[in-house]
């Protein structure tokens, strides 16, 4: 058991809830067993191991708002940490690896990066000689992260500029951009917004919505939205098929909990059905949703992984032309540190993979901003370091994103998972995106992008995540989309200069 004490300046710099998603791990970045705490002051991790490793916290930070910073690889020791000291010298460490990296394979960065990223490095070291957590080493240090990630969001937009004209030049397919058309029939007014934004479109297929009796079957909403797909050109993903939970699976699954043959059959039951009704008609299968995160049934981790590679092998049996893909929850792994878990979502994937069923790709679902049960706010060079991981695997990758337009009680809401900042509006839902979104989709192995919430008038997962508001008129991130639309058409530009952000 070790324990890792770091000294919090000024103590109230963050709040008891932000503490509880802090964690540690090592080298694969996959969080360690443990709890953190406010005491006296101070940041207190508890651990079940003791080697060296990073700490990672959200942490306001000013003209960026809260982000999960990351520190440098610390010992444990008795002495604590200075807290703000040790993130700034994580990020700046991590800003320097990435400026690396993507140096060696061709990046040109500008001038300004590189002065922004001095700037910062002077201002950890009057942090550093300062007197240990005093007043004045706290300021320099928070002067510090402000001013690398200022330099890191200038960075990855060099990143974005040039990966876009390269892709430009290379007459290369853009990702699908797409919409989760949830599970209500489609309002025309809406569905004009939609064709002039998205090329895409994901028809969830929710099992709980079509078979609210067991063997008793309503498909109209679905053939409805699928009718709509198909007459509008979009591409269309069907599914997740299997998605256990709360708003997903139906009431009478419970009969069940203690009968994984019988549930298995009724799964294969209602994915049979499923895909021999719309094969043909759509062009990617989802089999299975958070699998990695379900907390149904008292299945164990064992018995989830064998139930969606059942899923996956039936729906290539059934459909063998149709690309198939499964979505994993919470990518960055933060649920690991707060229960047992044996394998983790990148765990989990490469199994399904290394068996051979057809899977054909995977899909990160990304609900940005919320906890327990979403994903910590990331910086840009994170979001980047994340995606790549991922695609060590090796297959396409599809990414579902979602973030929150206000902080008040939805009552639409099915999950318990709140926005982890305040003060969010619908203008900070439409900054995060134009940071995020642009960079998945300056990635060459990324194929596809949906966000994953439409209405927040109708019931929904995470609150206030819709591109629609409760009286159905767009919010300003769909305007974001709309922007990105307009620049895939643009042109590639005359000269192959790597620099034209054009």
């Amino acid at each position: 058991m070790g324990m890792m004490r770091f000294v919090v300046s000024p103590p109230d710099r963050i709040t008891p809830q932000m503490a509880r998603q802090a964690y540690m791990s090592g080298l694969d970045r996959i969080p360690w067993r443990g709890v953190a705490r406010l005491a006296e002051g101070e940041l207190v991790f508890d651990r079940e191991v003791s080697e060296s490793g990073n700490l990672f916290v959200p942490w306001p930070v000013p003209r960026h708002g809260t982000l999960t910073l990351a520190t440098a690889c610390l010992m444990q020791r008795d002495e604590p940490y200075h807290l703000p000291l040790e993130l700034a010298r994580g990020e700046i460490s991590q800003f320097r690896n990435q400026l690396a990296d993507w140096r060696s394979v061709g990046l040109v960065a500008q001038p300004a990066v590189e002065e922004t990223a001095d700037e910062a490095v002077r201002l950890l070291a009057r942090a550093a000689i300062a007197p240990p957590g005093s007043e004045q080493s706290a300021q320099s240090a928070e002067a510090a992260l402000a001013t690398i990630l200022d330099a890191s969001h200038r960075l990855a937009t060099c990143y974005v500029e040039q990966a876009w004209t390269v892709r430009r030049l290379a007459r290369q397919r853009w990702p699908w951009l797409g919409i989760d058309l949830g599970t209500s029939s489609l309002d025309e007014p809406t569905g004009r917004q939609l064709v002039g934004t998205f090329n895409a479109a994901r028809v969830p297929l929710t099992w709980c919505e079509i078979e609210t009796s067991e063997g008793a079957r309503n498909w109209s909403v679905f053939d409805g939205l699928i009718r709509w797909c198909r007459a509008k050109n979009l591409f269309t993903c069907g599914g997740p098929l299997l998605q256990l939970g709360p708003g997903n699976s139906p009431d009478w699954l419970y009969l069940f909990e203690d009968d994984f043959t019988g549930l298995q059959s009724s799964v294969s039951e209602y994915v049979e059905a499923t895909v021999l009704r719309y094969r043909g008609q759509v062009d990617l299968w989802q089999c299975a949703g958070r699998p990695n995160t379900a907390d149904c049934l008292a299945l164990d981790e064992e018995e989830m992984v064998q139930l969606t590679a059942h899923v996956v092998e039936q729906v290539h049996s059934l459909d063998p032309k149709t690309p198939l893909v499964v979505g994993f929850d919470q990518p960055w792994s933060e649920y690991v540190g707060r229960r047992e878990v044996d394998f983790p979502p990148l765990y989990f994937a490469d199994a399904l993979l290394r068996a051979d069923l057809g899977l054909s790709g995977l899909l990160l679902e990304i609900n940005l901003g919320y906890q327990p049960g979403g994903t910590l706010p990331r910086d840009p060079l994170d979001f980047s370091r994340q995606l790549d991981t991922w695609s060590g695997l090796g297959v396409p990758l599809y990414v579902t994103l979602c973030m929150p337009s206000a902080d008040h009680p939805d009552p639409l809401a099915r999950r318990r998972d709140r926005p982890i900042e305040s003060g969010i509006t619908p203008r900070t839902q439409q900054t995060w995106l134009a940071r995020c979104l642009p960079l998945v989709l300056a990635k060459p192995y990324v194929h596809g992008v949906f966000w994953s919430q439409l209405h927040d008038c109708v019931p929904h997962d995470f609150a206030h995540g819709g591109l629609f508001d409760f009286h159905r008129k767009a919010k300003p991130a769909l305007g974001t989309f709309v922007a990105l639309r307009e620049a895939f058409n643009r042109p590639a530009p005359s000269t192959a200069d790597p620099t034209d952000p054009s």
